[in-house]
């Protein structure tokens, strides 16, 4: 794949990603219902530094271990699809009907910017997504690091555009993204993508 294929590729997927309910759906509609949309707008870009200190932890981290270690690239490859592979098949057999809740609480004067990029530091599933996820999409030859900079910086920049639509259109669109039908099928179309995408990762060359 050429370059501007494989960022074409990466953002088709990282916005399906994007919109697909989660955890940190479900905190920004929360807050922004419940505490109104300038904090919704803190927790989401709280959440989305949180996920550039993951890219970066990642960036250098794999760069150094990959650069060194044709095991580790190994290693790396089957584990990244063996874990993608399990969350497709776990969301295509299993979909959820219903966001996990969030629990309510009265307003407060909370900093839910650091409770949006705490609640993404401390869940190293980010972490290992990135570095299941990324590589793939990386073209041959180019820089690790710098390309997943590139990759996580559109993945944060579709994050925070689906924010702003969320905390805008918070009551509508949170009715909809509630509803099981909904859910259920993104969980789907999220599911086929992962197993796909394991697939491509478990046949891929250095």
């Amino acid at each position: 794949m050429s370059i501007a294929d494989n960022l074409i590729a990466f953002t088709l997927a990282a916005t399906l990603l994007t919109v697909t309910p989660g955890l940190d759906t479900a905190l920004i509609l929360r807050t922004a219902t419940v505490e109104g949309r300038r904090q919704g707008l803190r927790a989401a870009l709280g959440i989305n530094v949180g996920c550039l200190l993951w890219g970066a932890a990642v960036a250098f981290g794999l760069g150094a271990l990959l650069a060194v270690s044709e095991l580790a690239y190994s290693i790396l490859k089957y584990c990244g699809a063996a874990y993608l592979a399990w969350l497709g098949v776990n969301m295509l057999m299993r979909p959820r009907h219903s966001l996990a809740p969030i629990a309510t609480q009265p307003r407060t004067q909370s900093n839910w910017f650091l409770k949006g990029m705490m609640g993404n530091l401390l869940n190293p599933k980010v972490g290992i997504f990135y570095v299941s996820f990324l590589p793939q999409f990386i073209p041959h030859g180019q820089p690790l690091i710098a390309w997943t900079f590139i990759l996580v910086g559109i993945h944060v920049a579709l994050g925070l555009l689906w924010a702003m639509v969320l905390v805008s259109a918070t009551h509508s669109l949170a009715g909809v993204l509630r509803r099981e039908k909904v859910i259920a099928a993104l969980d789907r179309a999220t599911g086929l993508l992962f197993v796909i995408f394991a697939v491509r990762l478990a046949l891929s060359r250095r």
